[in-house]
């Protein structure tokens, strides 16, 4: 009798002993997935943050380069239009010294590139799952939709326009005055008053035609990057405010 009760109570104390050996296993596995999963949402609401002050980084820049090529397209359409206007007098010869100046300008590129680096990294690393906020995100898409638009319009209509102004200004002007015009990245105006390699009236006239579709194609892009810098303005004012990010900022100043 004793020996059967020495070999029940050693059962129950070995049950007993493996239940309490598997809930403190199972609270060290539970303990260390909770802990797992808090840093790796650190780890993520950290790279959300870090993505969204680049993004409000590369904002910040766009607007001021936006401003700088409106500024640039302005300048372009003045010279388009005092050149249609010269072209089209009774003696185009007259002013050949502008003509040669405006007509060498008028081809300068006023291409307007985005700083993409962030939202390249978002859609290249997967990281647009890390904005958490779906507002956030719209808003990031968004933008870069605006900027599709805009890239569009200038590496095809635009492109298309000053690319078939090329061969018309080559019967306009002579190459060898142009050469006399440049000094590094600059364009002066050549010496006395040189003439046109012609005034043909139907070669000024398709000149004209397409100076005028370059000029509008230009208005419309202005347009657009007005609309696009006052989209740029908001979102950085909404990132500002939804992350706090002008406290962050100072704090860590």
């Amino acid at each position: 009798m004793e020996v059967h009760h020495h070999t029940h109570a050693h059962a129950k104390k070995n049950w007993e002993a493996h239940l309490w050996e598997f809930l403190m296993l199972f609270l060290a596995v539970t303990a260390g997935f909770l802990v797992e999963n808090l840093r790796e949402h650190y780890v993520e609401l950290k790279r959300e943050e870090i993505f969204i002050k680049s993004f409000v980084e590369d904002l910040r820049q766009d607007t001021a380069n936006i401003s700088s090529n409106i500024q640039l397209r302005t300048s372009k359409i003045l010279i388009m239009d005092s050149l249609i206007k010269l072209l089209n007098s009774p003696n185009p010869n007259t002013n050949g010294q502008s003509a040669y100046y405006w007509g060498r300008r008028v081809t300068r590129s006023t291409l307007f590139q985005s700083n993409d680096r962030t939202i390249k990294q978002l859609k290249n690393s997967g990281g647009l799952r890390l904005i958490r906020n779906q507002k956030a995100s719209n808003t990031i898409m968004e933008y870069d939709q605006a900027i599709d638009y805009v890239n569009y319009l200038q590496t095809t209509r635009e492109t298309l326009e000053v690319t078939a102004l090329y061969p018309l200004l080559a019967k306009l002007f002579d190459g060898q005055v142009l050469e006399t015009m440049i000094n590094g990245m600059e364009i002066n105006r050549p010496s006395g008053n040189p003439p046109l390699r012609t005034t043909n009236k139907d070669v000024i006239l398709d000149i004209t035609y397409f100076l005028h579709q370059y000029k509008t194609s230009s208005i419309v892009i202005i347009t657009r990057l007005q609309t696009v810098r006052d989209v740029a303005i908001k979102t950085m004012q909404f990132f500002q405010k939804e992350y706090n990010l002008s406290e962050r900022n100072h704090l860590e100043k």
